[in-house]
């Protein structure tokens, strides 16, 4: 056996193909930094002349709201809540199937009441109604697709919604100034 072969090779990997593997194997997680990233700028813009900000919570300004205001926000957390139970569990039983369904439901009630929502744009739509567009479109392919058994498909559309649809866009509703800020959060 000479030198050579006995030594184990070692690849090394350039940080291009670092960031093409990550991209690859893990896109939401890219996306959801990105969030992160621009919420905190934003955030910071928008309270870089208020004083220190402190946490509590105050239902009152949600209970006064319009009740598709009402709908949408319950409908948001029931459909984040069940997604958190179906991401974590187990998949392809009769509780996945049952919470799925109705996470769907919840899904289409949260995307639906969105479009009466304007209070970015008054009067016109804004770019988290593309948020809501895509979800109507890609909700019935993903379900289309786990009754065809497609589970990549499936994983994909469902996964992909919980992350845009829900966690990016929740996050945004959460800017100072907007109601979410406003229940849980003071200057």
């Amino acid at each position: 056996m000479t030198a050579s072969a006995a030594a184990p090779i070692v690849q090394t990997s350039t940080p291009a193909g670092r960031l093409t593997r990550l991209r690859r194997q893990h896109p939401n997680k890219i996306a959801a930094g990105i969030a992160l990233g621009v919420y905190a700028g934003l955030s910071h813009m928008a309270l870089a002349n208020e004083g220190p900000v402190r946490f509590r919570v105050d239902l009152t300004p949600l209970l006064q709201s319009p009740f598709v205001l009402q709908a949408h926000v319950a409908g948001a957390l029931l459909t984040f809540a069940i997604g958190c139970v179906l991401l974590a569990g187990v998949k392809g039983r009769a509780m996945h199937r049952t919470l799925g369904y109705v996470w769907v439901v919840s899904m289409a009630v949260t995307a639906i009441s969105s479009f009466f929502l304007q209070s970015i744009n008054p009067g016109s739509f804004s770019f988290i109604h593309a948020l809501s567009a895509w979800t109507m479109i890609v909700l019935p392919m993903g379900l289309a697709a786990a009754r065809r058994r497609k589970i990549a498909a499936h994983r994909k559309h469902m996964t992909g919604m919980f992350m845009g649809g829900i966690l990016i866009a929740g996050l945004f509703s959460f800017l100072p100034g907007r109601l979410m800020w406003h229940l849980f959060f003071q200057v």
